[in-house]
């Protein structure tokens, strides 16, 4: 697992990226208590989470064009500063008339987001290679994923408490600062394009066509988040009817993330010697089980076990076709490539998010569970069927340079 450890330029990668990653998270909860103590409105609170996903729907295949244009080390670097900037503006949203600063941040730090992301996916091969060194650093990536979202949301909450809101944003401007740092001093990486007329808008789209593997991928992994969405929607509602009260959904939550970190400790160990069309089927139908063990669960001591298989299967389902995408699409389409999946995943989740509740809504919790279960499943058998798995190009080793 720890292979990718041992190449220079992607231990910057990785703390700049944490770092970065957990001054974000230090705010998922300290920003809608922030908009509600200065306005008193659910519906304004609501819409914090609406100025973070519109930046992705709209801008996700445009940044896929400058990610694979431009020199990615670079636009990692424009886009964490732009971050830092973004987010200074919060500090400034002290009444509820300032309010537009809360989401003119929200969007302008999401933009930087959208841009950021399919540039280090796409570089990420180019400094570990496509071997195993590429697992090793999906599988490290999600263990700092898993860790963050574990720790910082409540790490927040209590900073938020005892120091006040202003500190918070002081420290992810700080983080963003930091991941900009450590990415300047990796070395540079070869041009994303020899000619950038090639590099169109819509490359992406055309490159998810013609290529088998991203064009089953798309679909499977759209479908498998949305109802994943649907179903983590209901998960607060649920735990108030069922398992015991809101006081006793926080060790769920909890437990999720303990399983999202056994999860990507697992996947380093099955990527390089399951196929991958197996391994995300079992994956997604496991996740699927787990979910419906949940969702029928009257106590914690079978909701806490369903919820960390939940995170180990789900961050199973996530990392293996991100590696399958890494090794098949050629590195100079691969910004573009990813673009377009981070485009559809917010779209997905999105419509998850509300359709899961709206039909808990109009029929029932259980009709809404058993629906997202159904076809999480269904995406099991879909991945079988779809995904025509073809041989991946000669695995390639990490830069001479970088090690």
């Amino acid at each position: 697992m720890l292979e990718a450890v041992k190449i220079r330029d992607f231990r910057l990668l990785w703390t700049g990226r944490t770092v970065s990653l957990l001054g974000s998270w230090l705010l998922v909860i300290a920003i809608p208590a922030h908009v509600y103590t200065l306005t008193g409105s659910l519906l304004a609170t609501g819409l914090t989470l609406v100025a973070e996903y519109l930046p992705p729907l709209l801008l996700g295949p445009i940044a896929g064009v400058l990610t694979d244009r431009w020199d990615r080390r670079r636009v990692m670097i424009t886009a964490d500063l732009f971050r830092a900037a973004a987010v200074t503006l919060m500090l400034f949203a002290t009444a509820g008339h300032s309010l537009w600063l809360v989401y003119a941040a929200l969007v302008a730090e999401s933009a930087g987001a959208v841009l950021f992301r399919p540039a280090a996916q796409a570089h990420v091969p180019v400094v570990v290679g496509t071997g195993s060194g590429l697992s090793s650093a999906n599988s490290l990536n999600a263990v700092a994923d898993g860790t963050v979202r574990l720790v910082a949301p409540p790490l927040g909450a209590a900073i938020m408490t005892f120091a006040g809101f202003p500190v918070l944003i002081w420290i992810d401007i700080a983080s963003y600062l930091v991941s900009a740092a450590a990415i300047a001093v990796t070395a540079r990486g070869p041009r994303p394009a020899a000619d950038r007329r090639s590099v169109d808008l819509a490359g992406g789209w055309k490159v998810v066509r013609d290529l088998p593997t991203a064009r089953a991928l798309l679909p499977l992994t759209a479908v498998f988040l949305a109802a994943n969405a649907s179903l983590s929607a209901l998960l607060v509602p649920f735990g108030i009817e069922k398992p015991g009260g809101s006081e006793q959904i926080g060790l769920v939550v909890s437990a999720l993330g303990i399983g999202f970190l056994l999860g990507a400790v697992l996947i380093r160990r099955l990527v390089d010697r399951v196929r991958p069309r197996h391994l995300l089927a079992a994956s997604q139908f496991a996740t699927a089980v787990a979910f419906f063990v949940l969702f029928g669960s009257t106590s914690l001591a079978v909701a806490v076990p369903a919820a960390v298989a939940i995170g180990v299967f789900g961050s199973m389902t996530l990392v293996t076709p991100q590696t399958a995408l890494q090794r098949a699409v050629p590195n100079e389409a691969l910004g573009r490539v990813s673009a377009v999946f981070l485009t559809a995943e917010a779209l997905a989740t999105l419509l998850g998010a509300l359709a899961g509740p709206l039909l808990a809504h109009t029929v029932s919790l259980s009709a809404a569970v058993m629906a997202a279960c159904v076809v999480t499943a269904g995406g099991a058998l879909a991945t079988i069927v779809l995904w025509r798995e073809t041989p991946c190009p000669l695995s390639t080793p990490a830069p001479a340079h970088s090690t």
